[in-house]
């Protein structure tokens, strides 16, 4: 929706909240529902309905609890039946600069401040260790912002009396708590208020009046980067960034120009701007973005541009490049099915009004974001919110080498008549084993992005799948594989729940760019395996139709189970019985940890 889409207008929100809402709510599309408790030292009511409107759009449904005011620590510690009963899937401890009650004084001594500091800490580790205990759910929290006045002027930020300097050491704890814990995510109110404007942010008549940390104002820009946060936890991310190139990537025309009059470099500030902008994607592309091309342009001047010595990006920097002079919103259909994502995991970013237009209207779900002015696009990607980062693996730093070997995978497809041998050229070997601590964190962010190739859209948090992890009761399967072009990394993972002699499979996901490579037979069998060492002789699964799922609907039938009851709504159950078990992949080394050096 556009007025949701940054640079959005914070009082059109707010005037138009209700309207949105029913739009948002009526427009079809798919979403997930999860719960969220939000915890407030401040009012949060106008927060919280401006969230929903940012989740919606994101493709998440959410349910709220809402703390009294200022009731988070009573609420957190001693949870009331009512949040008990909610169950939430995340918590939001929503508090402020207003919730610290041990400031310094100009005449503590540094053991005094210091004893204040702690206290406040000891606090918020309480309720951090209350949530994990009697929720298992991630933690949003909020830092704080700067204090709005300062008591030693300049000298506040340095002097341990300071309340400058005694919000920086909290807001460093918070930070050394995040790293440390995993599920603990925190909600930068230190920078959002300074983005803001401190002294619009912190007017204290809000506070006064209302109760509210914030200026009125400011609350849709506060909503919108907690729910940045909230749609990463659950798979709602965008995946994928196609780029113009004409303009977007530098200044002037590389068909008419020619290369050598193209705008990139440090000779003038506009050079500068589109390496500078350049040189962002280039970090981006190190997060995991693929990066992908989309140019009105011959292939042989696209190619040249990005090979500019002046220029921060390369042609190999990209997975997929298409330059020609089809409609951009049929190249973007097609680089979307060759990486085997979903249009609505692109962002498409184009100087042209015209071609953004043409997108928004027929690639639904895309994001479009504006890109007016050269020395606007770093801001219209990052404060947009498309690729907020709250997991970073080995897999995701190395995404773009993955899809780039599925190109030569393709490629080498091509040259094969025969399917069979084509994969046998693949010189596939794969690792399948019980979980290991160091692949949970990308095991449960597996869970929460693979949406095709997912049988139940089951989601884990961080401490479901630790708990899933230490639980004797469960067989769990994780799935790495490799080829002669590189490593795919953890592609494939399997969750099945042992009742008495069935194994109950709650969760079968795949990665979908090892989609039709047998992976999948190759987890069955070793599925298989562990579950005739446990005793099991049925292995029984589920299968949950979503918006997105379609392509698995018959994969238990083409295993040889049988469907044994199906619903109305789709939802069938499976069973096949391992008395006889063959192995079924004959293309895929296997091998389990004991592998991994």
């Amino acid at each position: 929706m556009r007025e949701l889409e940054y640079p959005f207008d914070p009082g059109t929100i707010i005037r138009k909240r209700k309207s949105l809402r029913r739009a948002l709510l009526e427009d079809g599309f798919p979403r997930i529902r999860k719960r969220i408790a939000v915890l407030g030292g401040s009012t949060t009511s106008d927060i919280v309905k401006t969230m929903e409107l940012f989740l919606l759009d994101a493709g998440i449904q959410p349910e709220f609890y809402e703390s009294e005011y200022a009731q988070y620590y009573q609420d957190a510690m001693f949870p009331p039946k009512a949040l008990l009963d909610f169950r939430p899937d995340l918590v939001f401890i929503h508090t402020t600069g207003r919730n610290i009650t041990a400031w310094p004084e100009p005449g503590d001594s540094p053991e005094a401040v210091n004893e204040k500091l702690e206290g406040e800490l000891a606090k918020f580790r309480g309720i951090w260790a209350s949530i994990r205990e009697k929720f298992h759910c991630p933690i949003l929290q909020n830092n704080f912002e700067k204090p709005f006045y300062r008591l030693l002027g300049n000298r506040d930020a340095w002097d341990p009396h300071g309340r400058t300097n005694f919000t920086a050491r909290l807001n460093g704890a918070f930070a050394a708590y995040a790293q440390e814990n995993q599920g603990f995510y925190l909600n930068d109110v230190d920078y959002l208020s300074a983005d803001f404007g401190l002294h619009r942010w912190a007017d204290p008549a809000y506070w006064n009046m209302y109760k509210y940390a914030m200026c009125f104002e400011a609350i849709p820009a506060f909503a919108f980067s907690a729910a940045n946060i909230v749609k990463s936890l659950f798979g709602r991310n965008k995946k994928a960034l196609a780029l113009d190139l004409d303009n977007t990537l530098w200044g002037g025309v590389v068909g008419d120009d020619g290369v050598d009059g193209i705008e990139i470099g440090q000779e003038t500030g506009v050079a500068q701007s589109y390496y500078e902008f350049q040189s962002y994607l280039k970090q981006l592309k190190s997060t995991g973005v693929l990066l992908t091309v989309c140019s009105k342009n011959e292939m042989e001047n696209a190619l040249a541009g990005l090979r500019h010595p002046e220029g921060a990006l390369r042609p190999e920097d990209f997975v997929a490049i298409k330059a020609n002079w089809d409609p951009k919103d049929r190249n973007l259909l097609e680089t979307a099915q060759e990486l085997n994502i979903l249009p609505d995991s692109l962002v498409f970013a184009d100087d042209n009004p015209a071609e953004r237009a043409i997108v928004r209207a027929q690639v639904k779900g895309a994001a479009v974001p504006e890109m007016e002015g050269v020395e606007n696009y770093i801001a219209a990607i990052d404060r947009g919110g498309y690729f907020e980062v709250t997991t970073f693996s080995e897999d995701d730093r190395k995404r773009s080498e993955m899809y780039r070997a599925n190109a030569q995978r393709a490629a080498q497809q091509a040259e094969f008549s025969d399917y069979s041998e084509y994969l046998k050229s693949l010189e596939m070997q794969a690792v399948i084993d019980d979980f290991l601590p160091v692949y949970l964190a990308r095991i449960t962010q597996l869970t929460n992005k693979s949406n095709q190739f997912n049988l139940t859209t089951r989601r884990y948090t961080v401490e479901e799948m630790e708990a899933v992890f230490q639980d004797p009761g469960y067989i769990r399967l994780y799935g790495k594989l490799t080829d002669k072009f590189g490593d795919n990394g953890v592609v494939s993972v399997v969750i099945g729940k042992i009742c008495g002699d069935v194994l109950d499979i709650e969760l079968w996901l795949m990665s979908c760019r090892v989609l039709k490579r047998d992976m999948e037979l190759a987890m069955l069998d070793r599925l298989a395996e562990h579950a005739q060492k446990a005793g099991i002789r049925t292995l029984r699964g589920h299968y949950y139709p979503t918006a997105k799922n379609a392509m698995v609907r018959d994969l238990y039938g083409g295993f040889g189970f049988t469907k044994t009851s199906e619903d109305g709504d789709g939802n069938a159950v499976w069973e096949l019985s391992l008395d006889g078990y063959a192995p079924k992949c004959s293309v895929i080394q296997v091998s389990g940890n004991d592998a991994i050096g």
